[in-house]
């Protein structure tokens, strides 16, 4: 049942487009003990069906860009393809440590992004 719960949330926000993964890969491994590179590789899995349907609703709804998205597709697959030969390469704390500090550093953004939007009104 936790596993249900963990899929429809990750659903939910990778939907919208603000990246599911985040949260099925640190439930995966905080809450199921799941190895980190294990769970991003599940992420992948995880991402290619939710990533098409969320595709197919924003370009059903004219709001893709083709001309941004083109480009960012194709760099995509070569970085993913470099990452995942490196991620396969490192240490797995290491990996972890690295999604860590890379949440925490979303995490400052997004809320300075958040200030001056909401708060600041620059």
């Amino acid at each position: 049942m936790k596993e249900i719960i963990i899929g429809l949330i990750s659903g939910i926000v990778s939907g919208m487009g603000m990246g599911g993964g985040t949260i099925l890969i640190t439930f995966l491994t905080c809450f199921f003990g799941v190895n980190q590179l294990i769970a991003q590789a599940s992420n992948i899995i995880f991402f290619i069906p939710t990533s098409i349907i969320a595709s197919i609703v924003n370009i059903k709804n004219h709001i893709l860009k083709w001309r941004v998205a083109i480009p960012l597709t194709i760099s995509g697959i070569i970085g993913a393809i470099g990452g995942s030969i490196v991620a396969n390469k490192i240490d797995v704390n290491f990996l972890r440590k690295g999604f860590a500090i890379f949440i925490i550093l979303i995490a400052i953004y997004q809320s300075i992004c958040w200030y001056r939007k909401y708060i600041k009104k620059t």
